[in-house]
């Protein structure tokens, strides 16, 4: 098993390229079961979550093919592929599937749509928290499925079709939002969501689903309209850039000081983080080919969090806040309020000497003035960056176990930060 060996203590200084978002592209991909015509997807990153998705859709009989990337080629390009469900052999999603993602949970939206049936296992995923899927089968409900769970599968027909409704999420979620979206867009009549998920993926599935033929308007609002139609086509559409990669990537300039430009980085679908960014010190600019991150060697300031659904301070980004903050100038508060579990890196971050406490749902950091390199273990994905960027101050060596978390969100991390001087190197055991 892969592990990331860091010496820590060097600025970052050049350029990162931002890769397409994987939490964009895996709801699109998904999209590609809505029609039998091709479904071509760009900017698509080199994930393991991709190719495990790519894996639960060739199940159900959906063709692909690649292009774009060559080996000889710079890693700036990104990948195209074409989906083509032209037709669906296989309405169920399995669980030896399914269980090591749980977006391929998505799948159920798409499948009764189009087929009026579907068979899904329940999910699995990264351990941080429950996230159970009643808004996606309350929700599924609504539109007239019939549901019902036996032996840790979702059983859902809609022998007629579904039928548009009103629904109104009891909380926000951004995968019940995809799912709800996906399957109201072939449902007859008018389904309006009512505080629904406002996330900039979000806004790029509706904009495909247009592309592809759907009525769907608002989208990036509370309250999302979708006028069902009774086909969609295939269509052509760009993957947005990752926001929480620009973020990552940025909290590691912070940390370590250096000049990088975030190259493809959009400001405008991360204008929280970025605010709470440059309240710790780093200059932050937009600029016409993305966003650069300066920092010049000052201390790092403490700053108050509160993750929150968009527009507000990203959950998948506090791993990589507190990571920041253990070399903050005084103490900062983050509190978590959308995954109960998402405090275990905690622990993690002590081996590197940080001081952080817990209560509740609140973590207290004390910044130190250094960081020792220690052996670390990932526990989840945003977890296991923010060990890579408190190793990349940290003094001495850190090394990084269960690196599998990270190739499921970050496309050639390591290669990355390297290029703008950062030791460290992936190693096997």
């Amino acid at each position: 098993m892969d592990r990331i060996k860091i010496v820590g203590g060097n600025q970052l200084n050049g350029t990162i390229p931002i890769s397409g978002a994987k939490n964009a592209a895996l709801p699109l991909m998904i999209a590609a079961l809505m029609t039998d015509e091709t479904l071509t997807l760009e900017n698509v990153p080199h994930l393991a979550d991709v190719e495990q998705l790519i894996r639960i859709l060739t199940n159900h009989g959906v063709d692909y093919s690649v292009n774009g990337r060559r080996e000889e080629q710079s890693q700036r390009y990104s990948r195209t592929i074409h989906f083509t469900a032209r037709n669906i052999v296989d309405t169920t999603a399995p669980y030896e599937l399914v269980s090591k993602m749980r977006a391929s949970f998505w799948v159920i939206g798409p499948l009764l749509a189009r087929m009026g049936q579907a068979r899904v296992s329940l999910p699995g995923g990264c351990a941080i928290g429950t996230r159970p899927v009643d808004l996606f089968i309350d929700g599924l409900k609504a539109l007239g499925a019939d549901i019902d769970i036996d032996n840790g599968y979702v059983n859902a027909t809609a022998r007629n079709g579904l039928v548009g409704n009103r629904y109104v999420f009891p909380k926000v979620s951004v995968g019940a939002t995809h799912v709800l979206m996906m399957a109201a867009a072939m449902a007859k009549g008018q389904t309006v969501l009512e505080n629904a998920a406002r996330e900039p993926e979000v806004v790029n599935l509706a904009e495909c689903l247009n592309a592809m033929g759907a009525r769907i308007s608002d989208a990036g609002s509370s309250t999302i309209v979708i006028d069902g139609v009774d086909r969609l086509s295939g269509a052509q559409h760009r993957v947005i850039p990752d926001r929480i990669e620009t973020g990552t990537y940025a909290m590691a300039v912070a940390m370590t000081g250096g000049d990088v430009l975030l190259e493809g980085a959009r400001a405008d679908i991360l204008e929280s983080a970025l605010d709470t960014i440059s309240q710790t010190g780093a200059e932050i600019t937009q600029v016409n080919s993305g966003i650069r991150v300066r920092r010049n060697g000052s201390g790092i300031n403490p700053v108050d969090v509160t993750t929150e659904p968009y527009p507000g301070f990203p959950t998948d980004l506090q791993a990589q806040f507190m990571g920041l903050m253990t070399r903050a100038r005084g103490r900062s508060k983050i509190t978590e309020t959308i995954f109960e579990n998402r405090f275990m890196h905690v622990q993690e971050l002590a081996r590197l000497g940080a001081r952080i406490s817990l209560s509740g749902q609140t973590a207290t950091v004390d910044g130190v003035e250094n960081l020792r390199g220690a052996p670390v273990m990932a526990t989840d994905l945003r977890a296991s960056v923010s060990l890579v960027i408190a190793g990349l101050a940290a003094e001495g060596e850190t090394m990084v176990h269960r690196v599998y978390h990270l190739d499921r969100g970050f496309e050639r991390l390591e290669e990355k930060l390297a290029h703008c001087g950062a030791q460290l190197e992936r190693v096997g055991e």
